[in-house]
């Protein structure tokens, strides 16, 4: 079973990494980079602050801080324990795909994946009250997982891996901040 699991990753990142375009190299490998995309963490910070007390806005992004670093360290322990080769460092693959970005390090879970997902999950439930379209953002870490494939740098379980993790920690990390922190902000409001 993982066998076959391990194959078809394997064969499918091939096929959709061959599906690259020359001519779009240059802006895939801007795209890809995490730094790239500080004006929409900006963004964030902006909608996440919107009409709020200075204390939540602090415990807020706070929360934010805590779920990413919880999950880069994750993601930097799991490559380190699983220790699967990137696929532009495998050299029973290197030469059948289009590399355009190297990398070092291990390919399993994608902390790009992991990442993008977290901090969009969080700021989508601490404002989809206030934003109903709060939801479109997930264009981007959809957008930015599959760009690790189109780079070679990551199989398709990497980015479905690390796209879970990112879901499921910024859930968890929501729900101790709604059961924890909002209810003595609550109190603050009301004395």
């Amino acid at each position: 079973m993982l066998d076959k699991l391990l194959t078809w990753d394997r064969e499918t990142f091939i096929y959709l990494n061959n599906l690259g375009i020359e001519q779009y190299d240059h802006f895939w490998s801007i795209a890809t980079n995490i730094t790239t995309w500080i004006p929409l963490y900006l963004l964030f910070v902006f909608l996440v602050s919107y009409q709020h007390t200075k204390k939540e806005i602090y415990y807020r992004i706070g929360t934010a801080i805590l779920l990413l670093l919880f999950v880069l360290i994750l993601t930097g322990v799991t490559k380190e324990l699983i220790g699967r080769l990137r696929p532009s460092n495998n050299t029973e693959i290197n030469t059948l795909i289009r590399i355009i970005k190297s990398s070092d390090g291990f390919s399993f879970f994608s902390g790009h994946a992991s990442f993008a997902f977290a901090l969009t999950t969080i700021v989508v439930l601490f404002v989809k009250d206030k934003f109903k379209w709060i939801w479109a953002f997930y264009v981007w870490p959809i957008f930015l997982a599959l760009s690790r494939i189109y780079v070679g740098v990551h199989y398709p379980i990497d980015i479905l891996t690390g796209a879970f993790v990112g879901f499921v920690s910024a859930n968890i990390f929501y729900g101790l901040y709604v059961k924890f922190i909002a209810p003595g902000l609550m109190l603050d409001h009301h004395e």
